[in-house]
């Protein structure tokens, strides 16, 4: 049978994803087939399978880690928030009504039958399956009816590692406690700790490490440092900055704006390499300030996000912004908002109309299907070249004149609107924009996949000389290095 093991957290951001990621790429390196696989996902940032569906970006760097296309089975369900209370549910890459918090617990354990049989796909292609949980297993609240955690590790039947993070502090106490917090049932299934993001000497940890082995029974495989200058996305990251620092003279300012419901703010990632550039996200309208460009970025509820601006005062600023010659990129939903409306007839946001920023001579109407997948364009401005992206995105929105892989562009040329995500990723196209807006010299350094793939290959390293990985080594009957 097909082999699988669970990376579990005893928390939201404590490294699981890049974990999980790292581990594909060393299992993948030995020559084993292997895939990712995370049952639940909750995430606003989400990337586009050829098939059509949308999955966590997350598990999307891991396919990448195992030189796999993204799946929908990868991910079976992607749980997007649109508030505290609701949010939409996507099930095998497509939308599947209105997941409410209040019935959270009953209505996803139906979904159980499709996760598994998700997982039974994935198992019958390929030789080992790394999965990723979902937050912490140890919420006694969550348990009953669980499919992201050790519900799911129960219902397939497979072991899992447990991963604390030593820079947030705390971590001892964190595997300790995640463990005495589990059912016994629960419990035997956790094989061994890691330890992530150590700054420091070992020595530091003195006989900490022995003392939890033996409270608890189980071995630490390791000790994982913190990498520097790692760039890879990360599921909840607004983007990664991991090369950006403010340069003494910036060629330019970006600023996007991160409303309530932002999403694919990884739209940031590739600009965020750029040595010359000053790059950074907010909230308030007082940063753009001397901003060169200000980018709207991708909403997953797009009526709500651009009345947040109104109220907070960004319509003003962002006036200003362009009286003083500034440049505005709006993405996908924020695209939407730059237009004259937003028309709502399947009251996907309450239904009406919002009237829109009014800078792009566009209109929009949002459809209950969405429209997901990626795209590869051929662009002839500012140069010939290729941009390779993807869009998630519902309704559908008027054209006006617009070079690709822009959809509208205003009168003066300053306000741009598209559709394409990760369109600065490729480093020519990236280069060439950058050149036209912000004056002549070469800005860009390499593509933003190619980066990923040199730093899967580091992350896979360093695992590799920290962690203690011969159990699996003797499961799979490889080395791994």
């Amino acid at each position: 049978m097909t082999d699988a093991l669970m990376i579990l957290g005893t928390g939201s951001g404590v490294g699981k994803s890049l974990l999980t990621a790292g581990l594909c790429r060393l299992v993948h390196r030995a020559g084993i087939r292997v895939a990712p696989f995370k049952p639940q996902n909750m995430s606003n940032n989400a990337a586009a399978c050829r098939s059509g569906g949308e999955i966590g970006r997350a598990q999307a760097l891991q396919a990448l880690a195992c030189g796999l296309e993204p799946r929908v089975e990868m991910n079976p369900v992607l749980i997007k928030p649109e508030g505290d209370q609701k949010a939409q549910l996507i099930v095998l890459g497509k939308p599947h009504g209105t997941l409410w918090a209040s019935r959270f617990r009953e209505d996803r354990t139906v979904l159980l039958p499709k996760v598994l049989a998700a997982f039974d796909q994935l198992r019958s292609e390929f030789d080992f399956i790394c999965v990723e949980g979902a937050g912490s297993p140890a919420e006694p609240n969550l348990r009953e009816g669980d499919i992201a955690n050790l519900g799911f590790a129960e219902a397939a039947d497979i072991d899992a590692w447990l991963v604390g993070d030593i820079d947030r502090g705390g971590v001892f106490a964190a595997l300790l406690g995640s463990l005495a917090a589990l059912d016994p049932r629960d419990r035997q299934r956790i094989r061994a700790f890691v330890i992530n993001r150590f700054r420091g000497d070992l020595d530091l940890l003195g006989g900490a490490l022995e003392w939890l082995e033996e409270r608890c029974g189980l071995p630490i495989l390791g000790v994982v440092p913190m990498i520097q200058d790692l760039c890879l996305p990360e599921e909840d990251a607004p983007f990664s900055s991991a090369d950006w620092s403010p340069s003494e003279t910036p060629r330019g300012r970006v600023v996007a704006v991160q409303y309530p419901t932002a999403s694919n703010l990884s739209d940031m990632d590739a600009l965020s390499l750029v040595p010359d550039l000053d790059v950074r996200i907010t909230r308030s309208p007082d940063d753009l300030a001397g901003a060169d460009l200000v980018i709207l970025p991708g909403s997953k509820a797009v009526r709500r996000d651009l009345a947040w601006l109104r109220e907070r005062g960004f319509v003003a600023r962002l006036e200003q912004h362009l009286r003083y010659g500034g440049r505005l990129l709006g993405i996908c939903g924020g695209m939407q908002m730059l237009g004259s409306a937003i028309d709502d007839p399947e009251k996907l946001e309450g239904g009406g109309t919002s009237p829109g920023l009014d800078w792009l001579p566009i209109r929009t109407e949002l459809l209950a299907e969405k429209h997901v997948a990626p795209v590869e364009i051929d662009v002839s401005w500012p140069e010939r070249g290729k941009v390779i992206g993807y869009e998630i995105h519902h309704g559908t929105t008027t054209r006006s004149r617009a070079e690709p892989p822009f959809h509208a562009i205003s009168e003066d040329g300053r306000v741009l609107g598209t559709y394409v995500h990760g369109m600065f990723d490729c480093a020519p196209y990236r280069d060439a924009v950058l050149r036209a807006w912000f004056g002549a010299g070469r800005h860009a350094t390499e593509d933003l996949p190619d980066r990923w793939q040199r730093d899967l290959d580091r992350l896979a390293d360093v695992l590799a000389e920290s962690l203690d990985l011969s159990a699996l080594e003797a499961r799979l009957g490889v080395s791994l290095e």
